[in-house]
């Protein structure tokens, strides 16, 4: 299903691309790229990288489980085949639109199943809380446990960005502007235009009903084991690729948390996938565990292409599956916001 793209959200993907291409020039201006292709050949260890893949697609389908636990509280019952499509296209939609995955999958059940819009947004929005509180005791949790490790880290952040601006003081400056203004805009923008829909009651109702689902689901212990499992998947998912190089198979669980909450977070920065603020993150804390700045940043630029390889095969795959779906009677012509 197509999403509206209006003249706002392309200049928030123009500058989303701007933002990460301006890091990872900054980043990779001097790195040696003749010998990726040697790594690829040489000294990558496939089977170690093939398993770190596998945990990059079991989230994704925990996710599509958890959607639909989430769903069928609240009258909402959605093939499992087609939510598990929608959550590999979304995240797909993501690396060329920055959080458009949230309503991509909701636009995408609307169509094959016929399920609310609102409601099926709602029910997203939960699963972002939950994801977000895990993320924060996660973070915390290793906060406490890796004290000094991460003092260093943010010291050498601040030197860092002290470079970077000596680099691209005026690039960086106005990027920063101009993000920050795009956020507030969007902000602005999104609440007027939602308080203006003309069933913004009916609109309302169904969204509460959505993020209130949780509430409601048959099964809550499955759930929040489902929830725990996929950010298990996830820190596996990096954790292992680290013995898929010589140069950081030595590392241990340590090094691997520190490196996972640090990408978390970096993240939150809008460009596609995290390419730019990823790869500084990991840089960063690698270098803190004795690794060169080149294989610290080798390690980033081949992990994250596969990873990010990865996201487009199984959005892909989702595309392919639902051109084999047809459509629900009952999905009629949703609006966006």
């Amino acid at each position: 299903m197509s999403i509206p793209i209006s003249s706002r959200k392309i200049a928030e993907v123009a500058i989303s691309l701007l933002l990460a291409v301006a890091i990872m020039y900054w980043i990779y201006k001097d790195f040696p790229f003749s010998q990726v292709s040697q790594c690829l050949q040489e000294e990558v260890q496939w089977g170690w990288m093939a398993l770190s893949l596998v945990f990059g697609i079991i989230p994704q389908i925990i996710r599509g489980i958890r959607w639909r636990m989430a769903l069928t509280p609240v009258g909402e019952n959605p093939a499992l085949r087609n939510c598990l499509s929608a959550v590999y296209m979304s995240f797909a939609a993501s690396l060329i639109i920055p959080r458009i995955g949230e309503i991509s999958r909701c636009a995408t059940l609307k169509k094959t199943d016929g399920t609310s819009f609102p409601v099926a947004l709602g029910t997203v929005v939960t699963e972002r809380i939950i994801d977000s509180l895990l993320v924060l005791l996660i973070v915390s949790i290793t906060f406490l446990c890796e004290l000094p490790a991460f003092y260093r880290f943010l010291t050498n952040i601040d030197l860092d960005i002290h470079s970077f601006f000596a680099t691209f003081s005026i690039t960086g400056c106005i990027v920063s502007l101009l993000c920050t203004c795009l956020i507030i805009g969007g902000l602005v923008l999104f609440f007027r235009h939602f308080q203006s829909m003309k069933k913004f009651q009916d609109v309302f109702q169904h969204f509460s009903q959505g993020l209130i689902s949780i509430k409601r689901v048959q099964h809550p212990s499955l759930f929040i084991i489902l929830s725990i499992a996929i950010w298990i998947c996830y820190f596996l998912h990096f954790y292992l690729a680290f013995f898929a190089l010589p140069y950081t198979s030595h590392l241990g669980i340590h090094a691997g948390l520190l490196s996972f909450c640090m990408i978390t977070i970096a993240v939150l920065v809008p460009t596609p996938n995290g390419a730019g603020p990823w790869h500084f993150a990991v840089k960063v804390v690698l270098m803190q565990f004795g690794i060169s700045m080149d294989h610290a940043i080798m390690f980033a630029l081949i992990v994250h292409a596969l990873q990010t390889l990865l996201v487009i095969l199984l959005g892909l795959y989702g595309y392919l599956t639902l051109k084999t779906t047809r459509p629900s009677p009952s999905a009629n012509t949703y609006s966006t916001i």
